[in-house]
């Protein structure tokens, strides 16, 4: 059975402070959330270790935003997955478009960061999409399946989540039409092995949205930016209404 993943990507937002501020007004929240829906917060690296202990016996979920593929080395910048699972994470989002357009990141790469992360038990959230460019061009398929392909080479399906993310939807205020995104994430589906892994859908996900967006049938969760940044919009996306 498929479950129900709503994310916070926090991208580089927040300090410890914030965090702390955003917690105390969000986790009351939580009572009114179903309890088959995982709730996750990626946060940045400087977050993590607060909000584990923070979060430390409640219903939400931690992840990071990035993971390098070695266990350690001279890799300036980089943290490891055990530097990540030694503070309690569980998740890790891994190849969001923001890290493909600015940081160098491919479909390799990402490969191979998925592998790190489960060699120590973290659970990815692989991210796939397609610029509008490409989407213009009619190459929407080509591009997301190719991503799937060569993302997942040699990868567990049963301890995977995945995020399709239009780019030309990221941060702009343009929602992918949710039987289009609905569409697409049936398309990756049928590229799995495993019929079961989530599929979230992110890109300007907000409370005035997520009810149609979580209607649609091949749709597991959201991979939610902005909006997860206020803890009462993030609330209101958690605790969507069927």
């Amino acid at each position: 059975m498929r479950k129900i993943v709503i994310a916070g990507n926090w991208k580089m937002f927040k300090t410890q402070a914030e965090s702390q501020d955003f917690l105390r007004d969000f986790l009351p929240t939580l009572e009114e959330t179903p309890s088959e829906r995982e709730v996750l917060l990626c946060v940045p690296f400087t977050d993590l270790n607060i909000l584990s202990k923070s979060l430390h016996g409640s219903r939400v979920q931690l992840g990071a935003q990035n993971v390098h593929w070695e266990e350690n080395g001279a890799y300036t910048g980089e943290v490891s997955a055990p530097m990540l699972t030694e503070i309690g994470v569980r998740f890790v989002v891994i190849g969001h478009s923001e890290r493909r357009q600015y940081f160098g990141e491919t479909d390799e790469t990402v490969n191979l960061r998925i592998r790190a992360a489960q060699k120590h038990g973290l659970t990815p959230i692989l991210c796939v999409g397609e610029t509008k460019q490409q989407r213009d061009n009619g190459e929407t398929e080509i591009i997301i399946i190719n991503q799937i392909k060569r993302g997942l080479v040699d990868i567990d399906q049963s301890n995977l989540i995945i995020a399709y993310e239009p780019i030309w939807a990221i941060g702009t205020g343009d929602t992918c039409e949710t039987k289009e995104a609905n569409r697409v994430i049936g398309l990756i589906r049928n590229q799995l092995t495993n019929p079961n892994v989530p599929i979230q859908y992110g890109g300007s996900v907000k409370p005035n949205n997520i009810d149609e967006i979580m209607a649609q049938p091949e749709i597991d969760g959201a991979l939610v930016g902005g909006a997860s940044l206020e803890a009462a919009d993030f609330a209101r996306i958690i605790n969507y209404q069927n």
